[in-house]
C-alpha cells in the first residue's frame, strides 16, 4: 500500500502562510489542501493505452523509443524526461530530454503539431550531452536542458532546431535537475540532484542573456519554513570545490527534482524526503508545502517529481515510482490523482507540459512496459480541463 500525502500549511516567520488554493489567488490564508473528489472525477478503467483517466479525456502515443514519431521519419530518443511547449504559428512544439549518455543519443528533441494536433514533424534540438534529465523553458522561446552527472551544465536549446544549443556554464556546474524562469523578479531557479543538494538561483546580467551573470545558492536555518537569504557562489564552475559545499550554511534539500515558477512562487520537489517546496519570491521565504511524513490518513501522492501548472492553478506533480499518477492540487486545496498509468511499475512519469492553449497534456512514462530506457513512452491526453 502506497503510502499517501496532503499539502499543509506552514508557519513563516509567526503567521500562517499556506500553499494550496487561496495562494494561488493571492490571499494569505488557506486551509491545509487535502484529499477528496477530484475536479474532474473519478478515474474510469483503464484505456486501451493502459490509462486511467477522469470521464470524457482520451489518451494517444504521440512516440516511442526507438521508433519513428508516426507520420515522420524521425527515431524518438530513449528514456524521455523532462519537457515543455511552445506556441508554434497556430500548432505548438513539444521537446523533450532523453536521460542517457552522449554515447546511446543524449541531448533532447521535439515534434511539431499543427493547429488540431496532427504531428507534421520530430527533430534533435540537441546532442552530445550526459543524462538530461529535466529542464525548463525560457519567457524567449529557449529550452533549458540539464545535465543530470557530477559538474554537469545547462544547455540552452532552441526548439525550432534552427538556432545551435549553447553551452551555459554561468548557471553553474553541478548535477543539475531542473530550472524555472522567474521575469518577475529576473532570476532563474535551479534544481541539484544530490541527496545533499542545493536550491540556487542565477540573474543574469541582461535578462534574456544566460552568458553571464550571479550564481547564488538559498541559505537558510535548519527548520522547513521561514525568511530566507541567498549567498553568492564563488565558484560556478565547481572545481577544485564543488558549488554545493562553497557557502557555508546552504541549506540542504534531499534530492532536488522538478522546479515550477509561477505566479510569484516558485514551486520545487524534493525525492529524497517526498517534499514538495514553495519559495516565495516576493517575501524570500520558503515553506514545506508538502511531506508524508506529516500525513495522518491518506493521500493520492507518493514519489514527488517533475511538476507543472495549468492555467486555471492547478498544480500537477508526477511520480517516480508510487501508483504511476499524476496528482493535481487545486485551488479549492484538494489533492487527487488526475491519471494512472497502468502495467509499468518499473517506469517513472516525466515531462508533464501543457500545449499553449491549455487543452492538452503531454508527459512521458521513462521506461514503459519494458522497464528500460529504450521502453520509453510519450503521451498526449485531451480533455475539458479547466483553464
Amino acid at each position: 500500500m502506497e503510502r499517501r500525502t496532503f499539502l499543509r500549511t506552514a508557519v513563516i516567520g509567526g503567521s500562517a502562510a499556506a500553499f494550496g488554493g487561496t495562494l494561488w489567488r493571492g490571499a494569505a490564508f488557506a486551509d491545509p489542501a487535502q484529499p477528496g473528489a477530484g475536479p474532474y472525477g473519478a478515474l474510469q478503467a483503464a484505456n486501451g493505452n493502459g490509462i486511467l483517466l477522469p470521464s470524457g479525456f482520451t489518451s494517444r502515443i504521440v512516440a516511442r523509443s526507438g521508433q519513428a514519431v508516426p507520420g515522420t521519419s524521425y527515431t524518438w530518443h530513449s528514456a524521455p524526461d523532462g519537457g515543455a511547449t511552445y506556441a508554434d504559428g497556430s500548432g505548438w512544439i513539444y521537446v523533450s530530454n532523453a536521460e542517457v549518455s552522449s554515447g546511446s543519443g543524449g541531448g533532447a528533441s521535439a515534434v511539431r503539431f499543427n493547429s488540431s494536433g496532427t504531428v507534421t514533424s520530430a527533430y534533435r534540438i540537441l546532442s552530445g550531452t550526459n543524462n538530461n534529465c529535466a529542464g525548463g523553458s525560457t519567457p524567449w522561446k529557449t529550452w533549458l536542458s540539464c545535465e543530470e552527472v557530477s559538474r554537469g551544465f545547462v544547455y540552452e536549446t532552441d526548439p525550432w532546431g534552427v538556432n545551435a544549443a549553447v553551452q551555459r556554464p554561468a548557471l553553474g556546474r553541478f548535477k543539475h535537475e531542473a530550472a524555472a524562469a522567474d521575469p518577475d523578479h529576473g532570476y532563474v531557479y535551479l534544481t541539484e540532484d544530490e541527496t545533499d543538494g542545493r536550491f540556487y538561483r542565477f540573474r543574469p546580467t541582461t535578462w534574456g542573456n544566460l552568458s553571464s551573470g550571479t550564481l547564488q545558492v538559498l541559505v537558510a536555518g535548519s527548520g522547513t519554513s521561514g525568511p530566507v537569504t541567498w549567498a553568492t557562489v564563488p565558484d560556478p564552475d565547481g572545481s577544485p570545490t564543488l558549488t554545493r559545499y562553497q557557502v557555508s550554511g546552504a541549506k540542504v534539500f534531499n534530492g532536488g527534482e522538478g522546479c515550477f515558477y509561477a505566479a510569484g512562487t516558485c514551486w520545487f520537489t524534493t525525492k529524497g524526503d517526498n517534499r514538495v517546496w514553495a519559495y516565495d519570491a516576493n517575501t524570500s521565504s520558503i515553506s514545506l508545502a508538502y511531506d508524508d511524513s506529516l500525513v495522518t490518513g491518506g493521500a493520492p501522492l507518493t514519489g514527488v517529481d517533475n511538476v507543472t501548472r495549468s492555467a486555471s492553478g492547478d498544480l500537477y506533480v508526477a511520480e517516480d515510482g508510487g501508483n504511476m499518477e499524476i496528482c493535481l492540487i487545486t485551488p479549492d486545496d484538494t489533492v487527487a490523482p488526475f491519471l494512472r498509468i497502468s502495467g509499468q511499475s518499473g517506469s517513472e512519469i516525466t515531462g508533464p507540459a501543457f500545449s499553449p492553449d491549455g487543452t492538452r497534456l503531454y508527459f512521458s512514462s521513462q521506461r514503459g512496459t519494458s522497464g528500460s530506457s529504450s521502453g520509453g513512452i510519450t503521451y498526449e491526453v485531451t480533455g475539458p480541463f479547466r483553464r
